[in-house]
């Protein structure tokens, strides 16, 4: 790209001092950037709903910051690391390359096409098996609320007489569309999973392959611990913004992102994966809860 040579995996294993250099790196950039973007998130809160001009409210230019530091802290770090940022692939290909972006939506529709049924099934037993288990439970707020629901769920009486009735019959889905789709396609594809693809599989993951050898033959592409790695960043990055329990369990998209960046040689392919995934998980909250949520 721009004729600057690709920079990122390695055949050979680097010596574990540079290895742990890097990691701190990583980390360091990690939480810096996860930090400020924490910190966007909370003052935008005290900023009055009403406060804005032409339709555009000022929360919304506040939480703009976000996809920006996703996307240039990495920059400014190859900047001062004096590595060309284009070296590492981590930008999307210009709107008119449609030859780069038509690539990349195939190779999304070959990975929803195997994962579309195990996610909805799995999503449906989670539902309801989630249903089934507050409905004994009661609400969580506290930590005895925790530790009542994990007894309960241990002792697997949420299940009932009839678990598979449980499993599959507790809720019944309503189709229910979200508010302004279109928007919630561009939000969740251009201010979600462009920036923190970018991040985390374009610069994040490529940094991890200068360090680690990419020397697993998966599906037709060669991935190394740096796989691994950035999914925990990319998992419990989540955590750092905003604390949910289940943010563990974004670890395993984020395995199949890191692939797909692997396998395509770009974010792209991974962040139009990522934006589906968001999308119709927003559409199974509405479709189940009778309610729209953001990621």
């Amino acid at each position: 790209m721009n004729g600057v040579a690709e920079l990122g995996p390695t055949d050979a294993p680097a010596p574990w001092a540079f290895r742990w250099r890097v990691l701190g790196e990583l980390t360091a950039l990690w939480l810096v950037t996860l930090l400020a973007i924490r910190l966007v998130t909370v003052v935008q809160t005290f900023i009055p709903p009403a406060i804005g001009v032409a339709g555009l409210h000022l929360r919304d230019v506040v939480l703009a910051a976000v996809p920006f530091l996703f996307i240039y802290v990495p920059v400014y770090l190859c900047q001062w690391r004096g590595v060309d940022s284009y070296a590492y692939r981590i930008a999307i290909p210009a709107f008119d390359d449609r030859a780069a972006w038509w690539a990349g939506a195939r190779l999304c529709l070959a990975v929803v096409a195997v994962a579309v049924v195990p996610y909805l099934v799995g999503y449906h037993l989670y539902q309801n098996a989630l249903a089934a288990l507050l409905e004994l439970s009661g609400s969580v707020a506290d930590v005895d609320d925790v530790r009542r629901l994990a007894a309960h769920l241990v002792s697997l009486k949420w299940l009932g007489a009839d678990p598979w009735a449980t499993l599959t019959r507790t809720l019944d889905p309503t189709l229910i569309v979200p508010p302004d789709p279109l928007l919630l396609v561009l939000y969740h594809l251009f201010y979600v999973a462009i920036p923190e693809e970018f991040f985390y599989r374009g610069y994040v993951q490529t940094r991890l392959n200068e360090v680690f050898p990419r020397r697993w033959l998966i599906f037709g592409a060669h991935v190394g611990p740096g796989l691994v790695i950035a999914s925990l960043f990319f998992a419990f990055g989540h955590s750092l913004v905003t604390l949910r329990w289940w943010h563990f369990a974004t670890f395993f998209p984020g395995l199949v992102f890191g692939w797909m960046r692997e396998r395509s040689g770009g974010p792209l392919a991974g962040a139009l994966f990522h934006a589906f995934c968001n999308i119709s998980v927003t559409w199974l909250n509405a479709a189940y809860l009778g309610r729209a949520l953001s990621e």
